[in-house]
């Protein structure tokens, strides 16, 4: 559906190298719409109305699909000629076909007010933004969307198609470089003197047209002004862009813009903005009152304003949100409908265990269990509303020992650990000592029978947790002898020789950055800096494949829920999905502007999560490849999420030292931790989902109430069209327990079956 006009502001200025880019489509807008967003006139924009309704006599806006009349065509050449502008003048005449000596002087009186009128229009009309301007040449119709929407170097237009419009936007972003600094401290100074409830919203305006006109003053060759615009007012800048700005000031020239993929991305994509109604009328009357024509055309071509009714937002509500690269996502990203809920379990009888049987009450009749109530992560048998078709995906289909796994699982479950406030976890911390390889990554089985490190030193290793030792399959000649008729076949298989209670896996030839176990504990994923995911089998400690997609280092993999399915993302800025029978990709996800550096599925399978160096959360259909959620809020790259065992809240964190959590379902913050000092490397949730464990590069583990946490957000009547919250201001009141190693820091964390917490990291002396 497309956004109302106020909402969506659209891009339409031309690059700076003349009659050679061409302009982006606006997504969600209309050409209607475009038309009325561009106008310049000083006039608030009104709802879209087809060109042909448009009244007769008044002079064509920018955006009008009709052609500019003569005199139009005569106030532009006479502006041209006033500013020396010979060159730009000789293009015009050419190829409008006007005579050289025809100007105002041969119209009748009533025709030169009528160019007057439109000479003292021009420059607020071309630099606007309207959205029809590239069909202003006399006889051009209205570009197709295919047209609009091209990206990329185009060659010259032909003379007889002319492209006025290219020409003055062209030479309006070419403006006096020295003003810069007088348009951006006017706008300053106008921000600082509004009341204070649009103050915090309009002070989002800083930061990206801070970047915008310093990237403009570069790419037009103006380098010194450049530096003083920086030195001027880069110490404005919230502090959670200071790393933007660290690769901003080494942009001194047009050159080094090309090279630059996370600025040539600020560049090309627009800053979202999320401001009320008011603020935003508030904006527009004032630069159009002071004709400040040069942020206007900024905010017009690279900002998209998401405008809401209502109260503006607090300057605390605004801060829990922004941050990310692209700042805000829009309200309609996450809107989708999602299939948040859990698939049903499969039917498994589950027999019956010795005490159970044994357990009498006096009258000799079995002892009736109670009912088990259900918590926050309990699974159901009856199928999930919100959960999506059996059949969405495919998916493995369950063998018999999966169903055994199963079984085991649902006894465990029986005998879990109901965890509250007022009983929380045991801790088991896992410390690798004399690590001097570098550990680098962790993971544990489901069913904490082995803990697998990756290390600097290319190696994966991997350790038993129990007192049952790590063993491979014979040899081809021994397996030949065993009878394959026995009921101990698959122990008969296994070599006591060669077990050990560690084993090293050899193959990547760089660092390891994560590890992930299947599901059946069968196999392992790797990924590591040579750009490869490794898949290995623990049956014989030997790589199976190689995975060979990302052109750059794999900084995360991890295993679907279901097994067979795994998702990698790299510094190549995708995530790609894998099947462990395909050696290509089955889906590739793009859209963060930086690396993806975290990834986990969603319980169901069906969708997954990317946390990314851009500081944005985006979730992915697996089915499809559609991008279904984007969170922003965070400071700084996040390199952990997890998932609430009932599938419907996520939690993230990153080098900001804050958990953030998110609702699915609408697709909004609904809460912020704040206790650690460092980077959060792990997150995990208990197994019935009512207590976060995080752990964090500060040497400690936290335990958080997430039932208190989430309690609130039952209903759906807390979203309302602003799309934003409240959040609780203590985070400290969710804060059960925090608990510190001597020197090692948290890089996983694990909860058993039983709900016993596992956590694990290298000790680094002091």
């Amino acid at each position: 559906m497309a956004a109302p006009p106020d909402e969506a502001s659209v891009s339409v200025k031309a690059e700076p190298e003349l009659l050679e880019d061409v302009k982006q489509e606006t997504p969600g807008c209309t050409d209607n719409e475009e038309a009325a967003l561009g106008n310049g006139n000083g006039v608030s924009p009104k709802p879209p109305s087809p060109p042909a309704a448009a009244p007769a006599a008044v002079t064509p806006q920018a955006g009008s699909t009709d052609a500019p009349d003569r005199q139009t065509l005569l106030a532009v050449l006479q502006f041209l000629k006033k500013s020396n502008l010979k060159e730009s003048a000789d293009i015009l005449l050419r190829e409008t076909g006007i005579q050289d000596g025809e100007d105002a002087q041969s119209l009748s009186p009533e025709q030169r007010s009528e160019q007057d009128g439109a000479e003292q229009t021009l420059l607020s009309r071309v630099t606007a933004g309207s959205a029809g301007a590239a069909n202003s040449g006399a006889g051009a119709a209205a570009p197709g969307k295919g047209e609009r929407g091209r990206r990329g170097k185009v060659s010259a237009a032909p003379q007889d198609q002319p492209d006025v419009s290219a020409v003055l936007s062209a030479y309006t972003q070419q403006g006096d470089p020295a003003l810069y600094e007088d348009y951006y401290s006017g706008l300053k100074r106008f921000i600082e003197s509004v009341l204070d409830c649009h103050r915090a919203e309009l002070s989002q305006l800083f930061y990206p047209l801070f970047v915008h006109m310093y990237l403009e003053l570069v790419y037009n060759q103006h380098e010194s002004e450049a530096k003083s615009f920086f030195d001027k007012f880069h110490g404005d800048q919230e502090c959670y862009y200071e790393d933007d700005l660290r690769i901003l000031v080494s942009l001194t020239k047009k050159e080094h813009m090309k090279g630059n993929e996370t600025m040539l991305d600020f560049r090309t994509s627009k800053f979202v903005l999320r401001i009320s109604r008011d603020s935003y009328q508030l904006l527009k009357r004032h630069l159009q009152e002071r004709q400040n024509n040069q942020i206007w055309s900024i905010v017009q071509e690279h900002l998209y304003i998401d405008i809401f009714d209502g109260m503006p937002r607090s300057k605390q509500q605004i801060d829990a949100m922004v941050g990310s690269l692209s700042g805000e996502a829009r309200r309609e990203a996450n809107k989708v409908k999602m299939f948040y809920g859990l698939l049903k379990e499969p039917e498994i009888e589950v027999p019956l265990d010795d005490e159970d049987e044994e357990g009498e009450n006096e009258e000799g009749k079995p002892k009736k269990k109670k009912p088990k109530k259900d918590s926050i992560g309990s699974k159901s048998k009856k199928q999930d509303p919100h959960a999506p078709p059996q059949n969405r995906i495919p998916l493995p289909e369950l063998k018999d020992s999966d169903k055994l796994d199963k079984i085991m699982i649902m006894k465990e479950a029986a005998k879990r650990v109901r965890l509250c406030p007022d009983s929380l976890p045991s801790i088991c911390f896992y410390t690798f000592l004399n690590a001097y390889q570098g550990l680098t990554a962790v993971d544990v089985t489901d069913d904490s029978s082995m803990i697998a490190g990756g290390f600097s030193d290319s190696t994966v290793r991997v350790w038993s947790l129990t007192p049952k030792k790590l063993r491979g399959v014979k040899s081809t000649a021994d397996l030949n002898l065993i009878d394959k008729e026995s009921d101990d076949v698959l122990e008969r298989i296994m070599d006591e020789r060669t077990s050990s209670e560690t084993k090293i896996l050899f193959g990547h030839s760089g660092p390891v950055y994560a590890t992930s176990f299947s599901p059946d504990r069968n196999y392992l994923l790797s990924c590591s800096e040579d750009g490869t995911v490794r898949l290995w089998s623990l049956q014989t400690f030997t790589c199976l494949v190689a995975y060979k997609g990302h052109n750059y280092p794999v900084w995360d993999a991890q295993f679907s829920p279901f097994g067979y399915y795994f998702v990698s993302g790299g510094h190549d800025r995708v995530a790609r999905l894998w099947a462990t029978d395909h050696y290509q990709p089955l889906r590739i996800f793009a859209g963060h502007l930086a690396d993806v550096i975290s990834t986990r599925f969603h319980p169901n399978a069906n969708y997954l999560a990317t946390g990314s160096t851009d500081r944005t959360v985006r979730m992915w259909d697996v089915l499809n490849g559609n991008c279904v959620r984007i969170f922003t809020g965070h400071k700084g790259p996040i390199h952990s999420l997890t998932f609430t065992p009932n599938g419907k809240f996520l939690a993230s964190g990153g080098t900001d030292a804050r958990v953030l959590l998110w609702d699915i379902g609408h697709g909004l913050m609904v809460g912020e931790l704040k206790g650690h000092t460092n980077t959060i490397y792990a997150l995990k949730f208990s197994r019935d989902g009512e207590i976060l464990a995080s752990g964090s590069m500060d040497n400690t583990v936290c335990l958080w109430d997430a039932v208190k946490a989430f309690e609130d957000l039952e209903t759906d009547d807390f979203t309302s069209a602003t799309g934003h919250l409240n959040l609780h201001e203590n985070s400290q009141d969710f804060l059960l327990g925090s608990y510190m190693t001597k020197s090692t820091p948290v890089i996983n964390l694990h909860f058993t079956r039983r709900n016993l917490l596992m956590a694990a990291g290298a000790y680094g002396p002091q």
